[in-house]
C-alpha cells in the first residue's frame, strides 16, 4: 500500500514534500495542478455554471482526466466586493459536492473557506486540504488543523473581500509578504502543525495593485519561507484584462497559461486554475525543458 501511494504521488523519499491527509507529494521537479470548482452563484469567473450534481461531478471528472491532482471546492465568492455568505449557506453548497466527489473519484479535495465551522464539516467528509484566504488568522481554524492531518494553503490578503482593494498599500510588498509568511509559519508550527503540511499563496489580486501583482509574480523566491512550496492562483484574474486591454474572460486563458509557465520557471510548484488540461500540459512541457540533460 505504501509503495502504491508513493508511485501515485510521484515519490516521497526526499526533497520538498507536501503532506495533505492521505496524500503526500514530492515537489522537487513536478508541479501540482489544483482545479477550481466553484459552486457559487456569484463567482467572478464561473458563478452559477454548475446547476446540478451531475454537472458538478462531470466537471470534477474532466479536471482529473486533464491532470488535476487536487480539486478545490469553493462555496463563497472572494472576488473584490463580494457579499459574505453565512456558514449555513456555504455548507449547503459545498458538503453535497464534497460527498459526491469523495464517493466517485480518487482525488485530493481542498475546501476553499475561512470559516472554521465549514472547514470542520468538510474534514468530517474526508477533505484533505484547507485553503484559507484569510491566512488562518482565526484561532479556531488553527486549533482545528492542529487536531487534523490536513494540508494547509496559507494565503495573504489585506482586509476582507469587501475592503481589500481599499487597503492595497505597502511600503515594500515583497518584504511585508515575507514577514507575514514568517509569522504564520512560526504560529502554525508552534501550534503543532507539521511544516510539511504548509503551502503559501501570495494572494495575487487580493489587496494588491497591478504593480504589486507583477512584482510578486516576478520575485517568488523573495518571499518563500521554511523551504515551503508556493501556490499561484493566477487563473483569469482581472489584472490580466488590464494588461491585454480586453475584459472578455475567454481572452484570459492564454495569458493564464503563460503565467503558469513563467511562475513554474520561477519556482511555484502548485497552480490553482480553471482550465486544467491546458495548464497541466504547459507545466509538463516547461518541466521537460527544465530537467533536460
Amino acid at each position: 500500500m505504501v509503495d502504491q501511494m508513493k508511485e501515485r504521488n510521484h515519490g516521497t523519499d526526499h526533497g520538498i514534500i507536501w503532506k495533505a491527509g492521505r496524500f503526500q507529494w514530492s515537489l522537487d521537479s513536478r508541479a501540482l495542478v489544483m482545479g477550481i470548482l466553484n459552486v457559487t452563484p456569484d463567482s467572478f469567473s464561473d458563478g452559477g455554471r454548475f446547476d446540478s450534481s451531475a454537472a458538478i461531478l462531470e466537471a470534477a471528472h474532466q479536471m482529473v482526466e486533464g491532470g488535476a491532482e487536487i480539486i478545490d471546492v469553493g462555496g463563497e465568492s472572494t472576488r473584490p466586493g463580494a457579499s459574505p455568505v453565512s456558514a449555513k449557506d456555504e455548507l449547503k453548497r459545498v458538503i453535497p459536492v464534497i460527498e459526491s466527489i469523495r464517493q466517485n473519484i480518487d482525488v485530493a479535495i481542498s475546501i476553499d473557506t475561512y470559516k472554521a465551522e465549514v472547514a470542520a464539516a468538510a474534514l468530517d467528509q474526508g477533505v484533505d486540504i484547507i485553503n484559507d484566504v484569510s491566512g488562518f488568522r482565526d484561532p479556531a481554524m488553527i486549533k482545528l488543523c492542529s487536531e487534523s492531518d490536513c494540508g494547509l494553503v496559507v494565503m495573504h490578503m489585506k482586509g476582507t473581500p469587501q475592503t481589500m482593494q481599499k487597503m492595497a498599500s505597502y511600503d515594500h510588498v515583497l518584504g511585508e509578504l515575507k514577514a507575514f509568511f514568517e509569522e504564520r509559519f512560526e504560529r502554525l508550527t508552534q501550534s503543532g502543525i507539521e511544516a510539511q503540511r504548509l503551502v503559501f499563496d501570495p494572494g495575487i489580486g487580493f489587496g494588491k495593485t497591478l504593480e504589486h501583482n507583477l512584482s510578486l509574480i516576478h520575485d517568488i523566491s523573495r518571499y518563500q519561507v521554511g523551504n515551503r512550496p508556493i501556490l499561484m492562483g493566477l487563473s483569469r484574474k482581472s489584472f490580466i484584462a488590464s494588461l491585454i486591454g480586453d475584459s472578455e474572460l475567454s481572452r484570459r486563458e492564454a495569458p493564464t497559461q503563460a503565467l503558469t509557465t513563467f511562475t513554474r520557471i520561477k519556482g511555484a510548484m502548485v497552480h490553482r486554475v480553471h482550465q486544467v488540461r491546458e495548464n497541466h500540459d504547459a507545466l509538463r512541457m516547461v518541466e521537460a525543458i527544465l530537467t533536460a540533460p
